[in-house]
């Protein structure tokens, strides 16, 4: 890789790109966060045609995603952070301009194009600008942890085991629909049966499934349930800061890194049916043992928390040689 002097990444800014796409925001602002200096967030509006081929670039491609990113583009910032295929042409954009560039997951085309792509481990991705965490960057640390049961604080006073459930919903890899709720609430049943139960659906949640969970467990004592904003501010940090354990769906690469990000165990519902990319997510959590199947029943085992997001951010720093408060 090109030898470059230091960059005061402050004096220009540090940008971060995305579709708006909350588990693409997510991790680009985890990874500005980490790096420490002041991040302005770009939510790019792409236009047609660039839109349909990004992350390849057409004539007059400074005018694919609206008035914000043109901004960003008449004033390129030092460093961008950009994450999703729509990203991926923006940060494209901007190393032209003179930004350096990081695209975070695999930009499916040349990763030379960019000045580095962070894309996890599951993916296969390789080359001598590419960085593999295991998992998805995210915020969560231990000062995340903090300001997250200092933001909710009434949970403390549900009683302890405090078992916090992440549910996810369908995906390319794994179907999570009434029936396999069904099965996971009969598990959760019978293993919740003293403490408390905290339970978040997300937005790919079906809605047969928020409505089997209104049903089973709205009622039930010592329960927090939270589907929609009709329930009250969303507790999701919250639920990982007090967990005791917490058990999650098996499809969702940014959920089960989050959840392993605590210190708390992790159990997965169903593993085993579930295919592709994410498995071998899930088969590395495993041999770490930091996960194990809910239907095995342990609740007591340890497991090293996943922090990926700081090791990354410092990698970052070293190769292109940053200088950030």
């Amino acid at each position: 890789m090109e030898q470059t002097r230091p960059l005061q990444a402050e004096s220009r800014g540090l940008c971060t790109l995305t579709d708006g796409h909350a588990g693409n925001v997510r991790q680009a602002q985890s990874l500005a966060r980490a790096l420490g200096g002041r991040a302005w967030d770009v939510t790019l509006e792409p236009r047609a045609p660039w839109r349909w081929i990004a992350p390849h670039a057409l004539p007059a491609a400074e005018h694919a995603f609206g008035t914000a990113f043109h901004a960003s583009w008449m004033h390129a910032p030092a460093v961008a952070i950009g994450c999703g295929r729509q990203a991926a042409l923006a940060t494209r954009l901007l190393r032209r301009r003179g930004s350096r560039v990081v695209q975070i997951l695999d930009p499916r085309i040349e990763p030379s194009h960019w000045d580095l792509v962070i894309a996890p481990e599951h993916d296969g991705l390789t080359g001598p600008n590419v960085l593999t965490p295991l998992g998805s960057l995210n915020p969560v640390d231990d000062a995340w942890l903090a300001d997250a049961r200092a933001a909710f604080p009434t949970l403390a006073a549900l009683p302890s085991p405090r078992t916090s459930v992440l549910l996810g919903g369908d995906s390319a890899h794994y179907r999570f629909d009434a029936a396999a709720f069904a099965r996971l609430a009969i598990l959760l049943d019978d293993t919740a049966v003293d403490g408390s139960l905290l339970v978040t659906t997300s937005r790919r949640t079906p809605p047969a499934v928020i409505d089997a969970v209104r049903r089973r467990w709205a009622h039930r004592p010592h329960t927090l349930v939270w589907c929609d904003p009709s329930d009250g501010p969303n507790p999701y940090a919250g639920l990982l800061a007090w967990a005791d354990r917490i058990v999650c769906t098996p499809e969702s690469v940014n959920m089960l890194s989050e959840a392993c990000g605590t210190r708390v165990p992790v159990q997965v519902f169903e593993p085993g049916r579930v295919g592709g990319r994410p498995r071998r997510f899930l088969d590395a959590l495993r041999q770490r043992g930091r996960i194990h199947d809910l239907a095995d029943g342990s609740t007591t085992f340890e497991g090293e928390p996943l922090r990926e997001t700081e090791r990354i951010a410092a990698e970052v720093r070293t190769r292109l040689g940053l200088l950030l408060p």
